[in-house]
């Protein structure tokens, strides 16, 4: 068999962890779960991850949307406006959700245009971010460094055939040195793991080694989206079970290490099990486009079912004065007029979505006393 075939059945699921919700799993999650509880508070939360462009000037990921762009576009054609950024920012202060990072694609802003950015949105979240914009050099590390608590490298995998494979342009040399800049620096260290594009339970050895060797102090560990246009179109997204076996697997191996776990639109259903497997937070969620709906609930019970209170909110719009966030920023009058237009549009939809969702609420009560009568 050719590399490519057997590649192709093994990120189509033909050569499986053979995980199952067998007692050894459960044994697994049960250990993770009281492992947290030992370390830290039973609570969780939303994390936003803030893109800054839908374009990257690598562009060849096997797993990435960014990848299935067109590649006549220049990636810095695909940035947003900063304003619409900076009203993203505000948004997700103002609703309680933690930053995952700020990403987009390598490449798309230049130094001076970044450090800009950060340097607003320190002043709207009053704190330090996570960083996400490829393998950063010492200079500019040290040029970010106030307003960044830390670097995430988008690792995706570590067992080098499958990186190689999936990432041929995004070698993991690049961050492993900015990990040890990072070090030196005193800045915090994130990466990234995606289950199911091909790994093994063999690699966990891998990862478990190159979190100890760069000091990791989280990482996001998440499913496979199968995006159409992809190598891995038509694939099998991983179950919640293979999901939750590296989740559980880190927790007890690392108990201090703050794990994130991602989760699409069409998995909350898997919330609670990768929360009692042992992860802190919750990510990947679109959630100023289902901000109220019957999906947004639906996280929050999974906190509760996990033992675990939600913090900041993914259904309730505060009552605040909104443009107290904007006026306090060093910017111009008109950028203020304009990150309050871009602002208004996400609340708007987000109301919209509470309206639906309570005439869809309505129209079943009228059905199901109906059918009683």
């Amino acid at each position: 068999m050719n590399e490519s075939n057997e590649f192709k059945k093994r990120i189509n699921g033909n050569i499986q962890y053979n995980v199952k919700q067998d007692k050894e799993l459960f044994d697994l999650i049960e250990k993770a779960d009281k492992i947290y509880n030992n370390n830290f508070l039973p609570i969780t939360n939303f994390e936003r991850a803030v893109f800054f462009s839908w374009g990257c000037t690598i562009g060849d990921c096997g797993f990435c949307y960014m990848s299935t762009q067109p590649k006549d576009k220049p990636p810095k054609e695909t940035k947003r406006s900063m304003e619409s950024i900076f009203a993203e920012f505000i948004l997700s202060k103002n609703l309680g959700w933690d930053i995952g990072f700020f990403t987009g694609g390598i490449g798309v802003f230049n130094p001076d245009e970044l450090n800009f950015m950060l340097k607003i949105i320190n002043e709207i979240t009053e704190e330090k971010i996570w960083l996400s914009v490829g393998p950063l050099s010492k200079p500019l590390l040290e040029k970010y460094k106030p307003y960044i608590k830390g670097v995430v490298g988008s690792t995706e995998t570590i067992n080098p055939m499958l990186h190689k494979k999936v990432c041929p342009s995004k070698p993991l040399k690049p961050y492993e040195i900015m990990f040890e800049h990072a070090k030196k620096l005193g800045l915090k260290k994130a990466m990234t793991f995606i289950v199911g594009m091909g790994e093994s339970k063999e690699d966990l050895s891998l990862l478990i080694e190159f979190i100890r060797k760069y000091e990791i102090d989280k990482i996001h560990v998440y499913g496979l989206i199968p995006v159409n246009g992809t190598m891995f179109e038509g694939y099998k997204a991983p179950t919640k079970e293979e999901q939750a076996w590296w989740i559980a697997n880190l927790r007890i191996i690392f108990p201090q290490l703050d794990i994130q776990c991602g989760v699409w639109d069409d998995r909350v259903d898997r919330i609670s099990f990768l929360l009692k497997a042992g992860a802190n937070s919750i990510s990947k969620f679109k959630a100023t486009k289902l901000f109220g709906t019957e999906i947004a609930d639906e996280i929050e019970h999974q906190a509760a079912i996990a033992g675990r209170k939600f913090k900041g909110t993914l259904t309730k719009l505060p009552d605040i004065d909104w443009k107290k966030d904007i006026e306090k920023l060093s910017l111009s009058d008109e950028s203020k007029k304009t990150i309050m237009y871009k602002l208004n549009l996400y609340l708007s939809k987000m109301k919209a979505n509470k309206l639906k969702k309570e005439e869809l609420i309505m129209i079943r009560t009228i059905q199901a006393e109906n059918m009683i009568n």
